[in-house]
């Protein structure tokens, strides 16, 4: 899965875009961003990264990615999408 997949596939299953930014980072969101050395996937909070995970691969990033939204969508709506 690719970055623009994993956006198509979060908006299809509607979770809502103030919970996440993908290719950048945005505060108070789950972020995944594009570093010199691969993918980080981290919560933004005032400028740090807080549950840093880093990985070699876009498609690893993304598996990170989702696994977090789907955490998120779980604890806050009580519902989730299967695999």
């Amino acid at each position: 899965m690719t970055s623009e997949e994993l956006k198509m596939f979060l908006k299809q299953h509607r979770v809502p875009g103030k919970f996440y930014k993908i290719g950048g980072r945005h505060n108070h969101r789950i972020c995944m961003e594009k570093t010199d050395s691969g993918w980080e996937v981290f919560f933004s909070d005032n400028k740090e990264k807080v549950g840093l995970s880093r990985y070699n691969d876009e498609a690893s990033a993304c598996r990170g990615m989702k696994n977090e939204m789907n955490k998120l969508m779980k604890l806050m709506y009580g519902m989730t999408w299967a695999d």
